[in-house]
């Protein structure tokens, strides 16, 4: 067959529930996939590993599996799914046990090798590519688990079995990564978490999953299921095209995936098709993303309601430092406060005090009474959020490399067979196109006071520490001047937790575009992040609302 239909029913551990059912009744298919693992994720397995060493695995899917697995069958759709997580074969033995119990005869082959021994490490995992995948399914399994493999190999695995794609097939290997990259997130791409939500045919209410119609040189059109919600247009993908990504050079363990060279076209009511994408030699090392335990943290949150807000939050802080001592304390004043109100929560901001120790005993009950007792101690109307609580552990993720021939790439094929991947022979350092700087242009003659997201939508991100924000201007009469006025300089104007940081600023012309990289933002990762919005996921909203003297000759 010239086309190869792949959809996605997860885009995270915890995603809707019923999508793989959804999916495989809505309409053609031929491969259905689904990605449970975040950095978060591998942490949440690795504690769960530690409670019983025959977990590790993303249990939800073998529920959701459960209800699906016979009518996968008999329609011939073919399931991949990273939810192997920590302990593939575990799954697999599941998925075995479970088609025996429901009287189906299922084939199902995994992929391992991506565990990576560090005794100081709760988790190390390298990040595998697709051929693997391909190997068990050129095998005829009929179910694909994998642990950490690139969120786009599922996607990519699909293509190369189905297509005979070899290492050398560069471009396409590429196009397929960025087929892969579009769904994996699931109905990220369909409209969710989309800037102009407002403009879709649903509000946004409910979008549909979505479908990558694979060619055999590499080629998408990205689609969904007649009659599910969302919608699917150049700009719910190009949203989607800059989620955590950094320069137009996008590593993966196949192909470096060149994302200045992806070309997107409306072809037709919820079809985008993609095409134009060009691939270069990996790098001859791969990703290792590493979980460590980092100690244990609590939090308690006082409402400072009226006058006198930063004496007062000045006075908790006093007090608490006092009581507990200076060390890994964090006070963040959210200042939700409004002058001159009638309603006590409008008058009111928030203190968030955050405790992070190696000592459970003194981030737990000895920090959280210490706050509670103040409530008859302290400023006027002192009141908490929270009852006292424990300390709960938390975790630091790192991204460490290791040579690619250095891991055990392995299939295990529906009969048992081990079959060994070897890494790729021909590999390169990618020269990567420098982080470019532009000098701000002087303001237009005319000029209008509005917010931001008039002209231009964003999408943010984490990875590791490191947060990601891409801005697309929504006309090719905009770009020219988004392109010149947003500047490093002028996003530490308008957002000023980045002036102190590095950023790296990379343009996107074909896709009216720029990405910046702002290295640090998230400190040490998401599970250790005390910031309001640990996973940066709100900051390309809050940079849209920023209010900015936009050209008039620009419209809205």
């Amino acid at each position: 067959m010239s086309v190869l239909r792949v959809g996605n029913a997860s885009g995270f551990y915890g995603d809707r529930f019923t999508a793989w059912r959804e999916m495989l009744d809505g309409g053609e298919l031929d491969v259905l996939t689904g990605d449970y693992l975040a950095e978060l994720t591998m942490l949440i397995l690795g504690r769960d590993r530690m409670r019983d060493p025959s977990l590790g695995y993303a249990k939800t899917f073998l529920r959701q599996a459960e209800g699906v697995l016979g009518t996968a069958l008999d329609r011939g759709v073919t399931l991949v799914t990273n939810a192997g997580g920590l302990n593939p074969a575990g799954l697999a033995d599941a998925i075995r046990s479970l088609g025996d119990r429901l009287g189906l005869q299922v084939r199902v082959g995994y992929v391992e090798g991506d565990a990576i021994q560090r005794p100081d490490a709760l988790t190390a995992n390298a990040y595998l590519g697709a051929f693997g995948i391909a190997a068990c399914l050129d095998a005829g399994a009929d179910v694909v688990v994998t642990g950490r493999v690139t969120d786009a190999s599922l996607a990519v695995g699909p293509a190369v079995a189905r297509f005979g794609w070899t290492r050398d097939d560069l471009d396409a290997l590429a196009g397929a990564t960025v087929a892969g990259h579009l769904i994996e997130c699931g109905a990220q791409v369909t409209g969710g978490n989309f800037s102009f939500f407002t403009e879709l045919p649903d509000g946004g209410r409910r979008p549909g999953f979505p479908i990558a119609e694979l060619h055999p040189d590499g080629s998408s059109v990205l689609t969904k299921h007649s009659g599910t919600g969302g919608a699917v247009t150049v700009e719910t993908v190009t949203a989607q095209l800059l989620y955590e990504v950094g320069g137009p050079d996008y590593l993966g363990p196949d192909v470096v995936t060149r994302l200045d060279t992806v070309r997107l076209e409306q072809e037709g009511p919820d079809r985008v098709r993609v095409s134009g994408v060009r691939g270069t030699p990996p790098p001859d090392t791969l990703k290792v993303g590493v979980n460590n335990l980092g100690g244990f943290r609590n939090a308690m949150t006082f409402v400072l309601c009226g006058l006198d807000i930063p004496a007062k939050a000045a006075l908790v802080r006093g007090q608490i430092e006092e009581s507990v001592g200076t060390e890994g304390l964090e006070f963040t004043l959210a200042r939700t406060d409004h002058p001159d109100t009638g309603d006590t929560e409008a008058a009111s901001a928030l203190l968030h005090v955050h405790l992070r120790d190696g000592d459970k005993s003194r981030a737990g009950r000895a920090f959280s009474a210490a706050a509670v007792e103040l409530a008859l101690a302290s400023y006027p109307g002192c009141t908490l959020t929270t009852l006292p609580g424990d300390a709960t552990p938390y975790g630091v993720f790192t991204a460490d490399t290791i040579a690619q021939d250095a891991v055990e790439h392995v299939a295990v094929l529906p009969s048992g067979e081990r079959v060994p991947i070897p890494a790729p022979v021909v590999t390169a350092t990618p020269a990567g196109a420098p982080a470019r700087e532009v000098t701000a242009v002087p303001a237009p003659a005319a000029t209008r006071r509005g917010p931001l997201g008039e002209l231009v939508g964003a999408r943010s991100g984490d990875k590791g520490g490191d947060a990601n924000l891409g801005v697309w201007a929504r006309t090719d009469a905009t770009w020219p001047w988004l392109r010149d006025w947003l500047t490093v300089e002028r996003l530490a104007e308008l957002l000023p937790e980045t002036a102190a940081l590095t950023v790296e600023r990379y343009e996107l012309p074909n896709l009216r575009a720029v990405n910046f990289v702002i290295r640090g933002l998230l400190g040490q990762g998401v599970a250790a992040s005390t910031r309001f919005d640990p996973q940066a996921k709100a900051l390309g909203e809050l940079l849209r609302s920023r209010v900015v003297d936009l050209p008039t000759e620009v419209p809205a």
